[in-house]
């Protein structure tokens, strides 16, 4: 509806709208009750044991690091893509956010994902180093002519976009390229 392919960086919670929704207006009726019953210790109270509630939840329902590895091989092979810990996936969802919205965020943890994901591919599946042999991996990411503007945001030879002081900061990688370049990753 607003242009963005499903599944893009910033819908992990409109999924969850609903029930985030019926979180908020229980939260908002017990602070009210508790408001008029005991005043405003009561309803701070309230808040509280809500936002306790709220993270017992939470940290029940996140992938537990312990929980993945007991489960050994037995898991499904897109399985091994579950961040280790609650915590592990929102500060990678936070990378992926910030890459997409400053070009220094993108260098400083983005990029470098992406470049390890890219050297994996190539290793293991066409015996290809990327810092070794960048043309080669560069012939084999950019198949057409679309994907040749890719190579730029995985580009090992690439300096650090570079800040003035002063100056508009630069963007990030835009979704649409990031989307198009993780397509490309798994063709690989």
């Amino acid at each position: 509806m607003n242009g963005r392919a499903a599944g893009s960086p910033g819908d992990g919670w409109r999924a969850a709208a609903p029930e985030i929704c019926i979180a908020v207006a229980v939260a908002a009726v017990a602070a009210v009750a508790a408001y008029a019953a005991a005043g405003l210790a009561g309803a701070a109270l309230a808040v509280t044991c809500v936002s306790v509630a709220a993270l017992v939840v939470i940290w029940f329902l996140a992938p537990r690091a312990d929980r993945i590895a007991a489960a050994g091989p037995e898991l499904p092979a897109d399985t091994e893509s579950i961040p280790a810990t609650f915590s592990g996936y929102w500060r990678k969802r936070a990378g992926l956010i910030d890459g997409t919205r400053s070009m220094a965020a993108y260098d400083m943890e983005l990029r470098g994902t992406l470049q390890h994901l890219l050297a994996a591919r190539l290793a293991e599946r066409h015996g290809i180093s990327l810092h070794d042999d960048p043309e080669a991996a560069r012939r084999l990411l950019c198949q057409g002519r679309r994907d040749e503007r890719l190579w730029y945001w995985v580009d090992p030879a690439r300096p650090p976009a570079a800040s003035r002081p002063g100056a508009r900061r630069p963007l990030g990688i835009p979704p649409r390229t990031l989307a198009r370049l993780i397509d490309r990753l798994e063709q690989l």
